[in-house]
């Protein structure tokens, strides 16, 4: 369904990637013969096919040789694609899942004013935020970056990376949970619930999976070892405003010089800069009662793991509101 696409194909200079058209100068099909049509678990929209490519007429973009360099850029882009559409997935998850405790009523009560649903929509609603705070941090560092800024562009290139393996890893268990609040009707269809579940792995699987994200945070840091540097500076900015935080950022900075099992641990690696991340940005920026949630439960060790199991004594009249309002 697109007008061009960026392939890698063998030139006398060696791999080289090449704008292809879809079609050619003339107005001719340029020469893209499809074999099949991939038969996905979701994204079937966004069509995925086996194809040949017969006669076709492109342009090389970049240096002859340095195709996989010159396409990497595009995937640097799209990562960032990712992080800000899984974002946008949990926000609708949230929205749903509020929107139906609101107005379905058990054992006398709204369910949205129950204790326990309200701390699995609460813990829901944290979890969309922090994602979509890094999304949007992420998104201004390339903006940045794009003009030239250098600090940014380092920011961007850890943080980015981290940010594609953490908030794309947590998509999947978030739809579940959110799915599961609308109980047997968000099994069904029509509810769009399904839809989103069957989405949210996607995006951690899209512009490389799991692991290949986590080795590039480590990449980041060996190639570009400003950008260690330009890392903790970012985190610096909230530094003695909340002891949680100050721990866990202190945690962070033997883990990354660790080096002798860093690649064994780079999960927990991309993990933890991503939550650091997030635990500063809410605290500058977010509503402190979503700033405070996500400190006591994912940097506070008082979490279960599981949605729903936010510690005792939180506020969460002001998240609630907050995803039903914005809803």
């Amino acid at each position: 369904m697109c007008d061009a696409f960026l392939v890698l194909a063998q030139a006398p200079g060696g791999l080289s990637c090449f704008l292809m058209p879809r079609f050619r100068p003339d107005g001719a099909l340029n020469g893209l013969r499809l074999q099949r049509l991939k038969d996905k678990l979701g994204n079937r929209s966004n069509a995925s096919s086996e194809i040949e490519l017969h006669g076709a007429w492109a342009r090389m973009i970049g240096e002859p040789g340095r195709g996989v360099p010159t396409i990497i850029e595009m995937v640097g882009h799209t990562r960032l694609d990712c992080v800000i559409g899984t974002a946008a997935g949990m926000r609708v998850a949230v929205v749903n899942a509020t929107h139906h405790a609101a107005h379905r009523s058990a054992f006398g009560k709204k369910l949205i004013d129950q204790p326990l649903m309200r701390n699995v929509l609460a813990d829901l609603a944290v979890e969309a935020e922090a994602a979509t705070i890094v999304a949007m941090r992420m998104a201004g560092a390339t903006d940045s970056a794009v003009r030239g800024d250098e600090r940014e562009t380092l920011l961007r290139r850890i943080g980015l990376a981290a940010s594609k393996y953490w908030v794309c890893k947590r998509a999947t268990p978030h739809a579940a949970e959110a799915m599961e609040c609308l109980g047997g009707n968000g099994y069904v269809e029509e509810s769009g619930m399904p839809r989103l579940y069957r989405e949210a792995p996607l995006m951690g699987i899209w512009e490389g999976s799991g692991n290949v994200s986590a080795l590039d945070t480590l990449r980041a840091m060996a190639t570009r070892p400003e950008c260690i540097d330009v890392l903790f500076d970012e985190l610096a900015r909230t530094a003695g405003q909340d002891a949680r935080l100050d721990a866990h950022v202190g945690a962070l900075k033997p883990a990354l010089e660790d080096l002798a099992t860093i690649q064994y641990r780079a999960r927990q690696v991309a993990e933890d800069i991503s939550l650091a991340l997030q635990g500063s940005l809410l605290v500058r920026h977010g509503h402190p009662a979503v700033a405070e949630a996500f400190l006591a439960s994912r940097l506070g060790g008082a979490w279960g793991g599981a949605f729903g199991t936010l510690p005792t004594g939180l506020d969460l009249a002001p998240i609630l509101e907050r995803a039903l309002v914005k809803g």
